[in-house]
């Protein structure tokens, strides 16, 4: 890339970076706080879904050609770490939906590329990429759901749990086990392809949808396979590494709100005959919060930076998702602390965003999984089994 394109691109990345903190500022966050930690209606999270697809996030680095922008994974990590300081559950909702839209995007055939991914990135549909199953988590090859093959069909029979999106999705990307040893990946929609979904409650983030999916029987045409039938464990694996760094994202994006509000705090709050900002060890807790987010923020910089040339970054975007997710928790725990007995409060935001980043190192393998897949790229020895 020469400095000229390289100007431009930053001068790009600045532009709409802004323009999404300036509307989430003015607009969509009092919105989101007046409707309060409640589940958002589909018609809501429609509407605010489509004016994010304005601003950029989810279709910035799909290709014009498929309605997107044309631009970068690292813009759009980026765009979704602004959406995180402002809305939790908004994030985990665009994140999904533009992991699926990655999927077909990458794997679909053009028939169900040209009928869903447009919808997708313009925020007018939803999407659910239905992998964990109540047995099964990080461990993928385990899947259990069958996928059985009758002509042109596949009778799919299973259940899925800790799907996002679910109670919003118009289809699902289904994991299935379709022979011995064999994983593929099938498009349900949900009008043609009945599926059963059932709301769980959380910790936190219960605005957005979380939810346990069922298969009785399904039957969807062979032609609704994503990928290549049995390449659906390495798909699989290939889609962590966007969805690593966006979680990621999503992490230090909560991170970053809670060090916001303990900066103001600290500022604010008089102790001892001086504001708390001016005490050692406050201070420490601030320094230490700010340096871990700007860390965690540059491991997923330089991850994207590699998807976008098209390297293999399976190690550097698990070194993100680690520790973008483990950091969150730590500073929005510290951010309690230096709001004393009113960060327990609902008064303050910080109360819920601690909450909130206790689930952010679990979704796309855990903190142990994450450090299991670092040694195993650099010693070729698997833990695992």
């Amino acid at each position: 890339m020469t400095r000229n394109s390289r100007e431009f691109s930053d001068e790009v990345e600045r532009d709409g970076i802004e323009n999404l903190r300036k509307f989430l500022d003015e607009v969509l966050e009092p919105e989101i706080r007046r409707h309060g930690e409640v589940f958002i209606p589909k018609e809501k999270m429609i509407a605010w879904s489509r004016q994010l697809s304005d601003c950029g996030l989810l279709n910035a680095p799909f290709p014009e050609g498929e309605g997107g922008l044309g631009l970068s994974w690292r813009l759009h990590v980026q765009l979704l770490e602004e959406l995180a300081y402002s809305s939790g559950d908004l994030g985990i909702a665009v994140l999904v939906n533009a992991s699926a839209a990655s999927m077909l995007s990458k794997l679909a055939p053009e028939r169900l590329r040209s009928r869903y991914l447009p919808g997708l990135l313009r925020g007018e549909i939803f999407a659910s990429v239905a992998i964990s199953e109540p047995d099964v988590g990080s461990d993928v090859a385990a899947v259990k759901t069958k996928a059985i093959r009758d002509g042109d069909d596949w009778i799919i029979s299973g259940e899925k749990t800790w799907i996002t999106n679910g109670e919003y999705s118009d289809f699902i990307i289904c994991t299935c086990r379709t022979g011995p040893g064999e994983l593929t990946h099938i498009l349900l929609d949900r009008k043609e392809h009945p599926y059963e979904v059932r709301g769980i409650q959380k910790i936190a983030l219960n605005g957005q949808s979380t939810s346990q999916v069922f298969f009785d029987r399904v039957r969807v045409p062979v032609e609704n396979t994503v990928g290549d039938i049995g390449s659906g464990h390495r798909n699989t694996l290939s889609l962590f590494e966007r969805a690593r760094i966006h979680v990621a994202a999503w992490g230090y994006g909560l991170a970053r709100r809670a060090l916001t509000e303990s900066i103001k705090y600290a500022v604010d709050r008089p102790q001892h005959g001086k504001p708390i900002a001016g005490h050692q060890l406050i201070a420490e807790k601030l320094a230490v919060m700010a340096t871990e987010i700007d860390a965690a923020r540059l491991l997923t910089l330089r991850a994207a930076d590699m998807i976008d040339a098209g390297l293999r970054c399976d190690i550097e975007c698990a070194m993100a998702k680690w520790y973008g997710t483990e950091i969150a928790v730590q500073a929005t725990r510290q951010a309690v602390q230096i709001h004393g007995g009113n960060g327990v409060t609902k008064d303050f935001i910080v109360e819920r965003l601690a909450r909130e980043a206790i689930v952010t190192p679990i979704p796309d393998g855990t903190t142990e999984i994450q450090k299991l897949l670092i040694a195993r790229g650099l010693t070729g020895v698997s833990a695992f089994r």
